[in-house]
């Protein structure tokens, strides 16, 4: 974590904030499961009182077995020992958020694939629920290259008006998309993947508008390297008369990645935060392997990023 300092500072100094990501995941053994949530839990106090860290983030299969989380997710019943297992999970997660709300730090629970997504989502409504009554501690992420993850957000909104708490959600397009298609295809179920790009835009960008909408209830961060998405979220908020810099409303990217979106946002006064992955060099590839796989438009916003550069030079060399 203390590696990450200096471009914390560096990105704060163009207005742009971290989110510290102990990327570990697909643990097995106990221990190792208490070690993430202490790192998570220094993460936290870290932000506290630190405008550079706006957010926290943690997985869920950081802090529990993937099995586990699948055989809860499908209702199967657990084992005595199971159920215990299950509830040091439950205390694990309830630690972290509390401490991030005794801590006033925003937390994100990032989402997974969709076959252990229930459970993550019961967990994470139940931590909303202790934690989200009078402003957004904990959120939820949502993937909207599912295409049942638009009508979620609907009923997550409705939910939150029914038990009185504030909603928070990061929107993303989603990182799964193969391997989710490859399982559905082997089990011969129907795959929870839209058809196609347009429709995963088409949603995303609806999500927008949705929570936009609802801002009395709803606390966004549309994390996105989408150009067009992301000038669709400015231009919602102006319609709807919301200032840059309102903390309801926050963008998102990777670090290393989409600069131009990043820096232009935090340019023109609007909220940008970054995403500064950490942790052991084997643990954190999966992730980073996944972030670089994550839609078919990588290739393109490489190019795009490169022809963007090109053209900078060019223009510094016609001054």
């Amino acid at each position: 974590m203390n590696d990450c300092e200096a471009t914390m500072q560096h990105l704060y100094a163009y207005g742009i904030g971290s989110i510290l990501d102990y990327s570990v995941e697909g643990k097995e053994a106990e221990e190792e499961f208490e070690h993430t949530t202490e790192e998570i839990i220094l993460t936290i106090h870290k932000a506290a009182g630190n405008a550079q860290i706006p957010f926290c983030v943690f997985k869920t299969t950081g802090l529990a077995r993937f099995d586990l989380l699948a055989k809860v997710n499908s209702r199967q019943p657990l084992s005595h020992d199971e159920q215990q297992e299950f509830d040091r999970v439950k205390k694990r997660i309830e630690r972290i958020c509390r401490m991030a709300f005794d801590k006033r730090v925003r937390i994100f629970i990032d989402a997974e694939e969709s076959w252990i997504q229930d459970a993550i989502d019961e967990l994470c409504r139940d931590m909303m629920i202790q934690f989200n009554q009078t402003e957004a501690i904990v959120y939820n992420t949502i993937q909207l290259y599912r295409h049942d993850r638009l009508q979620f957000l609907k009923n997550s909104h409705q939910d939150a008006i029914k038990h009185s708490y504030k909603l928070g959600v990061k929107l993303v397009r989603g990182a799964y998309m193969e391997k989710e298609r490859k399982r559905a295809t082997e089990l011969g179920y129907p795959s929870p993947i839209q058809p196609d790009k347009i429709a995963s835009d088409r949603d995303y960008d609806e999500a927008l508008r949705y929570c936009v909408t609802h801002m009395d209830c709803i606390r966004i961060c549309a994390g996105t390297h989408n150009e067009s998405s992301s000038m669709l979220l400015a231009n919602l908020m102006h319609e709807h008369h919301i200032q840059p810099s309102d903390q309801r409303i926050y963008f998102s990217q990777l670090f290393g990645m989409s600069d131009h979106i990043s820096y232009n946002l935090s340019h023109a006064g609007y909220n940008v935060a970054k995403y500064l992955p950490y942790g052991p060099v084997k643990a954190v590839l999966p992730y980073l392997f996944r972030r670089a796989a994550e839609n078919t438009s990588v290739k393109g916003q490489a190019g795009r990023e490169l022809t963007l550069l090109n053209n900078e030079v060019n223009r510094r060399k016609g001054l």
